[in-house]
């Protein structure tokens, strides 16, 4: 196939005849030809068709510049704006025809259109990038989320180079609709890396073109599978170079998606602090309370008569001034408080009744029998008595069968081995008051 392109056949005379359903459907579907020589007409005239223009490049500077403005309002309106004001992606289309029919002539002159658009808003957004330094630091929410990737918006892509690729080849009108999207996966990306260079947004730069890589990427190999769907043969070497791109695309989408840097969805500012909580402890900070206190100074003069309710008018009732006291108030500190608990010395001592061979342990001074405790039994007490009708009872603790077990005895019976404790109550002073 030679590289320039060849003018179009003039067109046939249509009849006016009306065609039945099923011959009209077999006319959409035989309009792309498959002999060799309808098709090399057709791919003939798909390439002029979308052979770069003036155009391509004129509403590619105008669109740079909406987009870098639509960065710096941080306004997705105004995006959408310069996104359709964006130019036809037909050369897009023609870079992809360039692969299928292996003409390196017109896929260099395609390819390089697309780069020079791609640079003009790429300038575009560096440009309003630096504008944005005097601003600094702000919070730039759309540049980092076109800098991204998200999943709905590759399904939206894929059907938008699908459905760019269908129409052109298949029309002879100006898909505007699929060329918008096409144009939104490839300058929204672009133009916030360039924002990001401008701007000194930290690795902004890196990810929105990380995503045009892999925007354009995934819209490559879709368009190239679409033209092989409309059955438009490629040459020997269009298979080549075909094939070799699709390998080249597919490998550039494995490595992005390997690596997961464009799948990252941090926040605009990420401005995170550690916060360490110790639930022990106490707060290191002491806490500031404002106090409302009235005004203490007393006032000395002479006593005034209270007025009346009915002699009370607007000139008495003047609020007086409350001074505004801010008072420190420091948490106290938690002390560790040692409690000391001097436990009484018992006293030892063993039963030694003198007739029976032992005593009887009761529950209360007097009351019911417990056990009788043969003399000899060891037993301690801590001077707990009672006198109940003249008799001394005792409070004792008697280990039985390793069993500690307690009861009253009377203190007649108890031989001490230590010095005997005093049983007899204290004396409680008596106070005379002093007329």
């Amino acid at each position: 196939m030679n590289d320039e392109p060849v003018l179009p056949l003039p067109p046939k005379e249509e009849s006016t005849i009306p065609q039945p359903p099923r011959r009209r459907r077999a006319t959409r579907r035989s309009h792309i030809p498959t002999d060799a020589e309808g098709q090399a007409e057709l791919i003939a005239s798909l390439a002029r068709r979308a052979y770069p223009s003036w155009e391509l490049f004129i509403f590619s500077l105008i669109c740079g510049a909406i987009l870098g403005l639509g960065y710096l309002l941080d306004s997705q309106a105004v995006l959408l704006f310069g996104i359709l004001v964006a130019p036809l992606m037909t050369p897009w289309v023609g870079f992809l025809l360039a692969l299928l029919t292996g003409s390196l002539r017109f896929m260099f002159e395609t390819l390089m259109a697309l780069f020079i658009s791609i640079l003009f808003v790429f300038i575009g957004g560096l440009l309003t990038g630096f504008a944005a330094l005097p601003f600094m630091p702000q919070t730039f929410d759309n540049v980092f989320l076109h800098s991204r990737l998200w999943i709905p918006e590759l399904v939206v892509f894929a059907l938008g180079a699908i459905t760019l690729v269908i129409s052109f080849a298949r029309s002879e009108d100006r898909p505007f609709l699929p060329s918008v999207i096409v144009a939104y996966a490839f300058y929204l990306p672009v133009s916030a890396a360039a924002f990001g260079i401008g701007s000194g947004l930290p690795d902004v730069w890196m990810q929105g073109l990380l995503v045009f890589a892999a925007h354009f990427a995934l819209t490559g190999i879709l368009g190239l599978i679409t033209l092989f769907v409309l059955r438009l043969r490629p040459s020997v070497g269009g298979f080549i170079l075909s094939g070799l791109m699709l390998v080249f695309f597919a490998g550039t989408l494995a490595v992005l998606a390997a690596s997961g840097t464009p799948f990252r969805a941090e926040p605009a500012i990420s401005q995170s602090t550690p916060t360490n909580q110790i639930s022990s402890a106490p707060p290191l900070i002491p806490s500031l309370t404002l106090t409302l206190k009235p005004n203490q100074t007393p006032t000395r003069g002479p006593a005034t008569r209270t007025p009346t309710p009915n002699e009370i008018t607007s000139e008495d009732v003047t609020p007086s001034p409350v001074p505004l006291t801010l008072e420190i108030t420091l948490p106290p500190t938690e002390t560790p408080t040692i409690t000391l608990t001097i436990q009484p010395t018992p006293t030892y001592g063993k039963v030694a009744a003198s007739e029976g061979g032992g005593a009887n342990l009761r529950d209360a001074p007097g009351g019911n029998y417990v056990m009788t405790l043969l003399n000899g039994t060891i037993v301690e007490t801590y001077s707990e008595f009672q006198i109940v009708n003249g008799s001394t009872w005792v409070k004792v603790y008697a280990l039985i069968n390793g069993q500690r077990i307690e009861g009253w005895l009377l203190e007649s019976v108890i031989a001490y081995a230590t010095p005997a404790p005093n049983f007899s109550p204290s004396s409680t002073p008596t106070v005379t008051p002093n007329p």
